[in-house]
């Protein structure tokens, strides 16, 4: 006779958030403040080499309250998952998003995709009361912002 544990029969799913203690959370007022901002913890030596897709959470006091990596792609793109970018707002309680991405080509034009992909993250945010503010694209030099732009 085999006697298993109950315990092992469903996957127990575990989540963590560490917020940092004794730190003074930044608060985002401009879009040339969230590109400031991001180049800190932007890896630079890869901004013309391969797209990387962050997101910046916040909260009610437009306070940083983390960055999270969504994904490393190529040359040409990165492939971003909504329910990444969503569950890391819902693991943080934030209730605002920014979302940041590089162009290796150097061009500030945001692509087709990237307007897709930003309507879609804002229609799923607006489901769960997070708001996007802003989708920003950096250069090695500049930025383009998706709020500024009024295309959001």
């Amino acid at each position: 006779m085999i006697i298993t544990n109950s315990k092992n029969l469903i996957g127990e799913i575990q989540l963590n958030y560490i917020k940092q203690k004794n730190i003074e959370l930044e608060k985002i007022s401009s879009s040339r403040h969230v590109n400031e901002c991001v180049r800190k913890f932007f890896p630079l030596d890869q901004i013309n080499h391969r797209e990387h897709m962050y997101a910046l959470y916040l909260n009610n006091s437009n306070k940083i309250t983390g960055y999270y990596l969504i994904s490393i792609g190529s040359i040409t793109g990165t492939l971003v998952d909504i329910r990444v970018v969503l569950q890391a707002a819902l693991l943080s309680n934030s209730v605002a998003m920014i979302l940041v991405h590089n162009h290796p080509s150097g061009t500030l034009k945001p692509s087709s995709a990237d307007k897709a992909i930003t309507k879609k993250i804002q229609n799923a945010g607006e489901m769960l009361d997070i708001k996007l503010l802003d989708h920003l694209i950096i250069t090695e030099d500049s930025y383009f912002s998706f709020a500024d732009e009024s295309l959001l």
